[in-house]
């Protein structure tokens, strides 16, 4: 009896051992997108503080998605809802991809132009268009792949708001910028994928369209996506990625950071988790090192590095 009852002990033993050295790693997602850069970072950063190892893989969105059903990835912190909608839900409804948390609301996603094409008269998808000439038929988009992309191309497939003859150029984030940067310095009109938060926002006099909204919606919010299982497996990891929240001016001011100013971002996300302690504290309430000890502890003595 008593040697049956240690080799179960023992067993259990090993067994939660196992189960503490698989989730002593994660892996990440980052599309790219500087706002997803910016809250990846900042999550690594304070799961090695909590004595994880952390990999993060640059994967466009469906290879995001594709990797999370496969478990070749663990976290993705990036699904912008109600814009990636159409690409996530067959894995959400399959139950390959779980939604754990909220971590941003109050989101803006569809397409924008400059101030001053909006005052000429282009202040909706229907009135695209009319300015067909000083766009040059041209809508710029993101990265290939990307479902805004797929969503625009449709409308000039489809000839909804008199889109036909439209190109939907498809570029990165920066790219697509560097297009509206040169525009913008010009006063000349164009029209492309804007969002908030983003440093764009402060950096050009933007308004956003209306008439995208059966794809792109209103305001929206950002959700913390796992593979399968993942929180039962890791309920510690679990627990962090709940209260993992992020905010507007957090994220406009660190990605102005690393856009404007060409801080690495890790060094622009630290810079802000310094400044910001409480809010940092708040991700570790209930959550423990990697080895059961004290997690806010570990962070308060990454904090104060």
């Amino acid at each position: 009896m008593t040697k049956s009852l240690l080799m179960m002990t023992s067993a259990l033993a090993m067994s939660a051992s196992a189960a503490l050295a698989d989730c002593g790693e994660v892996s990440f997602s980052d599309v790219g997108w500087t706002d997803i850069t910016t809250t990846t970072s900042a999550t690594k950063q304070v799961l090695q503080a909590l004595g994880y190892d952390v990999d993060v893989k640059v994967l466009s969105v469906p290879v995001t998605f594709a990797s999370l059903e496969s478990d070749d990835v663990d976290v993705f912190l990036g699904n912008w809802m109600p814009a990636q909608n159409g690409a996530i839900s067959p894995y959400l409804e399959s139950g390959e991809i779980e939604s754990v948390a909220t971590n941003l609301t109050g989101t803006k996603y569809t397409l924008a132009v400059p101030a001053y094409t909006f005052e000429k008269g282009l202040q909706s998808y229907d009135d695209i268009a009319t300015f067909r000439d000083e766009l040059d038929e041209k809508i710029y988009g993101i990265e290939p792949g990307n479902e805004g992309n797929a969503y625009l191309v449709s409308l000039t497939e489809e000839n909804t708001h008199g889109l036909e003859g439209f190109d939907v150029v498809e570029s990165s984030e920066q790219g697509m910028l560097s297009m509206v940067r040169r525009a913008y310095d010009k006063q000349e009109d164009i029209v492309f994928l804007g969002w908030e938060p983003h440093p764009m926002n402060a950096n050009f006099e933007l308004k956003y369209l209306p008439g995208g909204e059966d794809f792109f919606g209103g305001e929206g919010v950002v959700n913390t996506v796992t593979r399968k299982g993942f929180v039962e497996e890791c309920p510690n990891l679990g627990t962090f990625l709940t209260n993992l929240k992020f905010s507007l001016p957090m994220e406009n001011s660190v990605m102005g950071k690393i856009l404007n100013d060409g801080e690495d971002a890790d060094d622009a996300t630290m810079e802000w988790m310094k400044a910001n302690p409480d809010d940092v504290l708040a991700w570790v309430e209930g959550v423990t090192t990697v080895d059961g000890g004290d997690g806010k502890a570990a962070v308060q003595a990454m904090l104060a590095d």
